[in-house]
């Protein structure tokens, strides 16, 4: 069986893909599959040189930012994976980043949920009261609460992903992870 490297932005993205893949019963180690943060997508080279077509030569597979597509399509091509959409080159693309594909999964309401049961409730009511926040829709005020604070977006990634109801996941890392079994 080939090799799997699944190439993801950062530490958040890894530990939710490897969370989801658990919760879906997949053994990661027996389907030879590895979950590797670049860094930041603009990475990508170094890791596409590494583990693909002209280096490892595993099968590929990635989640990205939209604000990161192009790049990440552009370096696909150059390696000699292939032109077309990033879908069927097996690299999934939230909108904004996988909090945002995360908070939008779960609702607004299921999110606060979680940040309450680590007590940390109140430094996000805080935040919403901060002048240039306070007009800002929650989403956004939730983005920059997980984003803002070093280590947050790690530290949340498997908690949102361990509150998602059984079967659902935001469309980006569901495909993503049902594509680890070939």
């Amino acid at each position: 069986m080939q090799a799997t490297t699944v190439l993801v932005e950062g530490e958040s993205d890894r530990l939710a893909v490897e969370t989801l893949a658990i919760r879906r019963g997949f053994d990661l180690t027996a389907l030879r599959v590895s979950v590797v943060p670049m860094g930041g997508a603009t990475s990508v080279v170094r890791f596409l040189d590494r583990y693909g077509p002209n280096g490892a030569d595993h099968r590929l597979l990635g989640l990205c930012d939209e604000g990161e597509s192009r790049g990440i399509a552009r370096a696909l091509g150059r390696a000699g994976i292939g032109p077309g959409p990033l879908a069927e080159l097996g690299f999934h693309v939230c909108r904004a980043d996988l909090e945002d594909e995360l908070i939008r999964c779960l609702g607004i309401d299921a999110v606060l949920n979680v940040i309450a049961a680590q007590g940390e409730l109140a430094s996000f009511r805080l935040l919403q009261r901060q002048p240039s926040l306070r007009e800002r829709p929650v989403t956004e005020q939730l983005q920059r609460f997980f984003g803002g604070r070093s280590g947050n977006k790690v530290r949340y990634a498997p908690l949102l992903v361990d509150a998602l109801p059984a079967g659902h996941a935001p469309p980006p890392l569901a495909r993503l992870v049902a594509s680890l079994v070939v």
